[in-house]
């Protein structure tokens, strides 16, 4: 096989919505003033009883269903997040009993925001070698369980949830080559530090290098795809700030492009953010089979990776 191909798309989100007014009553805050700012109206908080592989176990029994698959279908789990309490047993591990799977290899990879891109990046890669024949990749964090919800500047944008993909071999390169990289000098704008850990962030410098630094490797992401700006049919960016992505998507060039927002309705998510507006945009029939969509994670440790893909 010369490459390998999105089956399948899942996305979970717990129950709980919280509003940007009830936020108002929690911090000094408005909902004039977070939507201004960030473009966020609502997000998704799981309960103390909602562990970070249980949102990832649900949205990858939708993918795998979505794609007619069952858990012995699949020998690769891979995990994105950045907001698991416990190190062993680790995420995957935790999904993969969850889901009844049988051996299959299981790992995490902690790159935060830009996590779900390089777990869809190292399937790739393991499927075109051989070592896999079907992948389940999946975003998840509980960023809600690492809130100072006392801090106005950071508890307004984060959320909980879940997306997931299911990857298989295909006789064409229907995931593109990935860029990735990272500004490793630059790694404390974004952090998740301490006992307990707590989400910080430096906002306007993380702002000013994404709207300036990412546009022009994400346009580098296109040509080793072998795609144009123009003919992209959708660009799903990592869900941070509307005011980042919206700039962003403008400065790509994607003029022909649906922009995924679901920043709005579920705030920021870390590695749960792509996946989720992925499977949302399908479901909602505003993106069809097989057209090319850039997905484009960035954020904690500086780092980055996007990649084109042919919609499932």
């Amino acid at each position: 096989m010369r490459g390998s191909r999105v089956v399948a798309l899942g996305h979970y989100q717990p129950a709980k919505v919280l509003t940007n007014d009830e936020l108002a009553a929690m911090v000094e805050t408005s909902d004039e003033w977070i939507s201004s700012r960030v473009g966020i109206r609502t997000r998704h908080v799981a309960g103390p009883d909602e562990p970070v592989d249980e949102l990832a176990a649900h949205a990858g029994a939708k993918a795998l269903a979505a794609a007619g698959l069952t858990p012995a279908d699949i020998d690769l789990v891979l995990v994105a997040t950045s907001t698991a309490i416990d190190r062993s047993p680790n995420t995957a591990a935790r999904v993969a009993a969850r889901l009844g799977m049988g051996s299959p290899a299981v790992m995490d990879l902690n790159v935060v925001c830009a996590g779900f891109t390089h777990a869809l990046a190292t399937a790739d890669h393991a499927v075109r070698a051989g070592s896999s024949t079907r992948a389940l990749v999946i975003g998840a964090d509980k960023m809600t369980g690492i809130t100072d919800w006392t801090d106005r500047t950071t508890c307004v944008l984060v959320g909980d949830g879940a997306g997931a993909a299911v990857v298989e071999a295909a006789e064409e390169e229907l995931i593109g080559p990935v860029l990735w990289g990272s500004v490793p000098e630059m790694g404390h704008a974004v952090r998740i530090e301490g006992t307990p850990p707590v989400f910080a962030q430096e906002g306007q410098a993380v702002y000013r290098w994404a709207t300036t630094q990412l546009p022009p490797i994400a346009r580098r992401v296109c040509e080793r795809a072998g795609v144009t700006p123009e003919e992209l049919a959708a660009v799903v960016l990592h869900q941070a700030n509307l005011r980042i992505i919206e700039p962003v998507a403008r400065k790509i060039g994607a003029v022909n492009a649906v922009i995924a927002r679901d920043v709005v309705e579920s705030g920021n998510t870390s590695a749960a953010s792509i996946p989720m507006a992925l499977s949302k945009l399908v479901e909602r029939g505003e993106i069809g089979t097989g057209d090319p969509v850039l997905l484009f994670g960035f954020g904690g440790n500086l780092s980055y990776a996007g990649q084109v893909i042919r919609c499932p």
